[in-house]
């Protein structure tokens, strides 16, 4: 088949490039040109800014693809873009949106797609966007019968991820393991979660590609495996062969302290991530999400190895900060029982 993918640089993009090519498949990206794909002249590239509406949409109704997959699709306005620029100059629309996109408290756990509705609170914007997105695109599929197909993932690592950790500290989780240093950790740590690693998701998007029982449906994709929020430290720990200290904090606490980084903790991550992936199968009978959360922490871990990465200094400091409040307050309450 012939395939666009906007975007084609990021963790989980340049996976999914690197799957449909091995698949066979002719691939081309649409991006801003800023990075190298690293795929030579097995990929085609177009440069432009899907930002820049009419130049993109009139750039792409030149063009006619088997499957487009629209991984930089983030709300309702880049939604009616791409429908604009694809409908009926691709035999089928993929559009990337994410399990951030559901309302909590889930309906059904592990989480099914039929049993489930959107987010509809600005307050978390991310995810607000991501369901004003999919409404648009569910509004096409309704009115117009356009072969669209949305995916769903869940938090979902890789080489080069920025994603790891509650802090996102990446890198800087093992930094701290081998100094000894906490961790802080939202909640109790118990919240069941099921950690996905980027070849699992890929495979997906090319079981969908072309697939016409997907056409005008919803799939999330994530891993079955059932884990709780400290495995992903713990694991960590046995990878690096030194336990780590865990320091819990309310999430509602963690969002105040630093909103940007937290508040998916206290809208999102606080509720089970556990999803059937029964409908995905239903159309790709052979589909298997199998990589274990210690098998794709040894990936990372290599990587980090690897090129010798160095901890973000401003989110090492934060977690000291936390760390440090967390052992004040809990002196005040030991003072509280001794009185």
């Amino acid at each position: 088949m012939k395939i666009l993918i906007l975007g084609g640089t990021g963790v989980i993009s340049r996976e999914i490039v690197r799957q449909l090519i091995a698949a066979g498949h002719g691939v081309t990206v649409y991006n801003r040109g800023l990075r190298d794909p690293g795929f030579g002249k097995e990929v085609g590239q177009l440069i432009g800014d899907r930002l820049r509406r009419a130049e993109f949409e009139d750039g792409m109704r030149k063009t006619r693809y088997d499957a487009v997959i629209d991984m930089i699709c983030f709300n309702a306005d880049d939604a009616r873009s791409t429908i604009r620029a694809f409908a009926g100059r691709a035999g089928q629309i993929i559009v990337t949106s994410s399990i951030a996109a559901y309302r909590r408290p889930y309906r059904s756990v592990p989480t099914q797609e039929a049993e489930e509705t959107l987010w509809d609170d600005p307050a978390f914007l991310y995810a607000f966007h991501k369901a004003e997105m999919e409404k648009i695109l569910r509004e096409a599929i309704r009115r117009d019968g356009l072969p669209i197909t949305v995916v769903r993932p869940s938090l979902t690592y890789g080489p080069g991820a920025a994603n790891i950790g509650v802090l996102r500290q990446n890198c800087g989780i093992v930094h701290r393991i081998r100094q000894g240093k906490p961790l802080v950790m939202f909640g109790d740590g118990t919240t069941p979660w099921s950690f996905t690693f980027v070849p699992d998701l890929a495979k997906a998007y090319v079981g969908i590609a072309g697939n016409p029982k997907t056409f005008g449906e919803d799939f999330h994709v994530t891993s079955e495996e059932r884990r709780v929020w400290d495995d992903l430290y713990l694991e960590f720990g046995r990878l690096v062969g030194k336990t780590p200290e865990i320091v819990h904090l309310p999430s509602e606490l963690l969002r105040k302290a630093a909103p940007d980084l937290c508040s998916h903790l206290y809208f999102e991550k606080s509720y089970s991530g556990l999803f059937d992936n029964s409908k995905l199968r239903s159309v790709i009978p052979d589909f298997k999400a199998d990589i274990s959360l210690r098998e794709g922490l040894q990936t990372i871990l290599a990587g980090y190895e690897a090129e010798a990465h160095e901890a973000d200094a401003q989110k090492d400091a934060l977690e000291d900060r936390l760390v440090a409040l967390h052992g004040e307050f809990a002196a005040r309450m030991c003072g509280l029982q001794a009185k």
